[in-house]
């Protein structure tokens, strides 16, 4: 059965990491929004995000324990084949693995950004950069990302880094702020056969087609958006 939540017309979907495409030492957990690395190692620590993310999308993290005996921390960036699509197991290495072939864009972060207990947010900007920023200081990792086709977030959970919480998204547009929503739970049963427009079943693109035209200042009306094709 499709898992399924209500949320409001200005909602990003749901956003986690994807569920199959994981590294070969990744242990995901929390509705899967946390990634765990085996500490014995310092590699094979990728993961996506479960759905194709939107130019502008900030994409917060909450990183936990950090590793001090290994050198490097994570890797973040964008890519445009789909997780679904790969095969297992997945490369060790986002760089130079991934990056060395086309449609992955990624870059190291320094490892001041990494320490236990810290929060950060990485996105990609309308000319194609990738930006990340912590509450003290905002970089730019890369640049070049083609923008012609829907991307992924890919984090490559490296070295120092061994856990890492994913706290959602939000978008700035000129009138509102849209976020990412819960991770959705199953539909319950109510044995009521009756259709409204309330509760029937849309897309997460119909939903976000909606919101774009609504007036300002109007309520939001809360539609059942599946998680299907996130």
């Amino acid at each position: 059965m499709p898992r399924a939540h209500s949320c409001n017309l200005l909602c990003l979907g749901p956003l986690t990491f994807h569920s199959q495409a994981v590294g070969a030492r990744i242990h995901l957990s929390q509705q899967g929004r946390r990634a765990q690395r085996d500490k014995k190692t310092f590699k094979d620590g990728l993961v996506f995000t479960s759905r194709p993310v939107k130019i502008q999308e900030r994409i917060r993290l909450s990183l936990g324990k950090d590793l001090s005996g290994w050198q490097g921390a994570m890797r973040v960036g964008f890519t445009n084949m789909s997780p679904s699509a790969r095969s297992l197991p997945l490369p060790s290495y986002a760089i130079p693995n991934l990056t060395s072939s086309p449609g992955h864009w990624a870059a190291p972060l320094p490892e001041y950004f990494c320490y236990a207990g810290s929060e950060l947010e990485f996105w990609l900007s309308a000319s194609g950069n990738v930006h990340c920023a912590n509450n003290i200081k905002k970089i730019r990792l890369l640049s070049g990302v083609d923008l012609s086709q829907p991307l992924w977030a890919m984090m490559d959970i490296y070295g120092q880094t061994c856990d890492v919480c994913l706290l959602g998204s939000e978008k700035t547009e000129m009138l509102w702020i849209r976020r990412s929503c819960p991770a959705p739970e199953p539909l319950p049963t109510t044995g009521d056969d009756s259709w409204s427009f309330l509760s029937m079943e849309t897309t997460p693109e119909f939903c976000r087609s909606l919101a774009d035209a609504l007036c300002v200042g109007r309520r939001s009306v809360p539609l059942q958006c599946t998680e299907e094709n996130f």
